[in-house]
């Protein structure tokens, strides 16, 4: 039984505040039913997105909707409010928020107040100044922009077939990919497997037509796992003559031209930006011990350093003693011990400590194609590839979910897949727009962000 009526407030509905909450809702079940205890989640969405098979839903191999969870079912004990946390003002253990009926800061009702505060906002998207990324630039960190991605590559496969303009024909044909992590690498190698198998279907496209290129500013792609399972998908990518540019960034995009800084200038009709994320601006308005990177300051039970009663993992946290981070074994094992503390603490009870172990790294590069390093011993092919999804599998929050994922993946064996644009999603009120008095349409090929 915790001492006193606790109020948990959780920042962030991605992966680490919704697994938090989640752990906290199991370990506090007597105590939330009784009401002596209250979890309250502030998310941005409704809905927990498992980015790491985004890539696999821009490719068609998952279903989109089953790489998202929604919170309030999930979550079902605890309190769910969307909007945003703006400001915290830990001396009076209060949060200021907006919200999406004003948009504004909720000066007309009382602040949320908490007892114990979880910061894990999800990273914000890392975009510097390039000329032409905020026109051109598609991302990938939503389950909207992987549709949209989707719709846009198979809407430029369709221009290159109609087209009889050659450089209209080549640019519409050449994708550039600009962060080679695993979030770049594992999206550009599906989407180039989705685009060769969807050539079957056009009479005057083939595979060797099509341009992809990797844009990675550092000398290594792959930096999440160790130097030799980096070489091995820099190798497998360009043995399906994918071009793997390092050391080199993206200088503009502007008119569709991808100026590189080795000289080169590309013409691309699609440029997908995936070159990693910064800390949320939440952590640094509240004051807190920040590390050289703009993450929380924490010591190995996940506290803040020097902060009573705040709480930190994932992303948003600089973990004492923890070399390497961001891994989503990490995170997971992280977002779970969090939990557990903070219910030892409301009990008066011991507090754990992470201790960080090293992880197998896995990396998908399409259907059936992978590499891998477990236990020492490097994988490639269909087992690394099987071992991504076993591993991948194991982490899909709730048993419900699981089940969906590895019911399509099961199925999805038995039958060839289906690629279909489904462009018209983004635009549902076509003839609302030529009405007389309505707004006039804009073509998806206007802008690629419009195919989304």
């Amino acid at each position: 039984m915790v001492k006193e009526r606790a109020r948990i407030l959780v920042v962030g509905g991605g992966y680490v505040g919704m697994s938090t909450a989640l752990r906290l809702q199991q370990r506090l079940k007597r105590e939330i039913r009784r009401g002596e205890a209250q979890v309250t989640v502030v998310a941005h969405d409704a809905r927990m997105t498992y980015r790491p098979l985004l890539a696999e839903a821009a490719a068609g191999s998952v279903s989109p909707r089953h790489v998202v969870v929604p919170l309030r079912r999930v979550l079902d004990r605890c309190r769910v409010v969307i909007g945003e946390v703006t400001a915290v003002d830990h001396a009076r253990r209060t949060a200021t928020l907006t919200t999406p009926a004003t948009g504004e800061k909720s000066t007309g009702a009382p602040a949320l107040a908490y007892d114990e505060l979880v910061l894990a906002p999800d990273s914000g998207r890392r975009t510097p100044p390039v000329p032409g990324l905020a026109e051109h630039g598609i991302g990938l960190t939503t389950v909207e922009e992987a549709i949209g991605l989707r719709n846009h590559v198979i809407e430029q496969m369709d221009i290159a077939s109609s087209t009889r303009d050659p450089e209209l024909r080549d640019a519409a044909l050449t994708f550039v990919f600009v962060g080679g992590g695993r979030t770049g690498i594992e999206a550009l190698a599906a989407l180039e497997d989705m685009a060769r198998h969807a050539a079957r279907s056009y009479h005057n496209i083939r595979p060797q037509d099509m341009t992809w290129i990797l844009v990675e500013a550092s000398g290594r792609a792959l930096p999440e796992a160790d130097a030799d399972t980096s070489r091995r998908a820099v190798a497998e990518l360009r043995g399906r003559n994918i071009q793997v540019v390092l050391d080199t960034r993206l200088e503009s995009c502007a008119d569709r031209v991808a100026v590189l800084s080795d000289g080169r200038r590309v013409p691309a009709r699609t440029i997908v930006w995936t070159a990693g994320a910064g800390p949320h601006p939440l952590l640094a308005a509240t004051g807190m011990p920040l590390d050289a990177r703009g993450r929380l300051v924490c010591t190995s039970r996940l506290a803040v350093e020097g902060v009573d009663h705040v709480w930190a993992a994932g992303d948003a946290a600089s973990v004492s003693g923890v070399t390497a981070t961001g891994s989503g074994g990490e995170t997971a094992r992280q977002a779970r011990l969090l939990g557990d503390n903070i219910a030892h603490a409301l009990r008066g009870e011991p507090l754990e400590t992470y201790a960080h172990r090293p992880a197998d790294a896995v990396a998908s590069l399409g259907l059936h194609k992978g590499v891998a390093r477990l236990h020492g011993r490097g994988l490639t092919g269909y087992p690394a590839w099987f071992m991504h999804r076993v591993q991948h599998l194991s982490r899909v929050p709730t048993l419900h979910r699981k089940a969906r994922v590895l019911a399509e993946w099961t199925l999805s064996g038995f039958f060839e897949r289906e690629i279909v644009s489904l462009g018209s999603l983004e635009h549902p009120q076509p003839e609302f727009e030529l009405a007389p008095g309505g707004k006039p349409p804009r073509g998806p090929s206007d802008n690629p962000k419009e195919s989304f």
